[in-house]
């Protein structure tokens, strides 16, 4: 009985500790950033076209930014969520957020309001898709008066009556990518110069249908639209990809893309893959 007794209890710690593995598994990777809108009141946008936020000069520059995005990484560090670190990222090289390897940013503006000797903080915090830049949670407020000089305390106590439901949100959203996929956008370009298009027929039937039939076999759900058809280009959206790969890789836009790639070969057709962030992809064909 001694014996049977340890062994259930074996087997319920090992059932226990995969089910913790599955929920931290689960967790989106985040990285906090701030807010466009906040970068760009305060001056740290690029000169150049197109204008995306200067991170490192910002963080280099505002004596608040660094505690403040420290601060939010450190409540959901607290929720075992896995963060990247954004200096981390510049300091190897990413300048640009469509290279960096996160789920979901959160997007954090602030702004400090004086009430005689009291100050408060008045705050928005976003979560975005990192793979379609959508809104996936939300949160905003402005914290009660008080008499604390540091602005990291002041902004953890007006984020913090919020942050459960928050985190919610980041989970929901989650969840959702796992039961029906990340959404990614996938366009099919036939290079100029190139002696077929669309309804040229390989094996019996048009490019056209044997696309459309590949992404049916390949997405999640049959879930995916295609959204705009011309003569020489496709455009799929609304893509639901696997959120891993059969090798056990993180599944993004370039490797689905890549796979359509691989597939296509024995068509006789030659095809390249470029990309435009973690979400979108471009397969551009042409003869062999």
């Amino acid at each position: 009985m001694k014996k049977v007794l340890i062994y259930i209890q074996l087997v319920i710690g090992l059932c226990c500790i995969s089910l913790d593995a599955q929920a931290q598994a689960k967790r989106p990777t985040l990285m906090v950033i701030p807010a466009d809108a906040w970068c760009r009141e305060h001056g740290f946008m690029t000169a150049t076209e197109p204008q995306h936020a200067d991170y490192a000069r910002a963080l280099t520059t505002d004596e608040d930014l660094l505690p403040v995005v420290a601060k939010i990484g450190e409540l959901m560090a607290e929720q075992d969520f896995p963060l990247k670190d954004l200096g981390q990222q510049l300091r190897s090289g990413d300048t640009l957020l469509q290279r960096v390897q996160a789920d979901i940013f959160l997007e954090v503006a602030w702004k400090l309001n004086k009430i005689g000797p009291k100050r408060s903080v008045t705050y928005t915090l976003r979560g975005l898709d990192a793979y379609t830049n959508k809104q996936v949670a939300t949160a905003s407020g402005t914290g009660k008066p008080s008499f604390s000089a540091e602005l990291p305390v002041l902004l953890q106590e007006a984020v913090i009556e919020q942050m459960d439901a928050f985190q919610e949100q980041l989970l929901q959203h989650f969840d959702d990518l796992f039961e029906n996929g990340r959404e990614v956008s996938i366009a099919v370009v036939i290079d100029e110069g190139a002696d077929f298009n669309f309804d040229t027929e390989f094996d019996g039937d048009p490019l056209t249908d044997l696309l459309d039939d590949w992404m049916a076999q390949n997405t999640v759900g049959n879930r995916y639209s295609l959204s705009q058809a011309q003569e020489r280009s496709l455009l799929f959206e609304q893509v639901r990809i696997p959120m891993m790969s059969d090798n056990g890789m993180a599944m993004d836009a370039r490797r689905f893309a890549t796979q359509l790639r691989r597939d296509l070969q024995p068509l006789g057709l030659k095809a390249r893959v470029t990309t435009d962030g973690l979400g979108k992809a471009t397969v551009h064909l042409s003869k062999n």
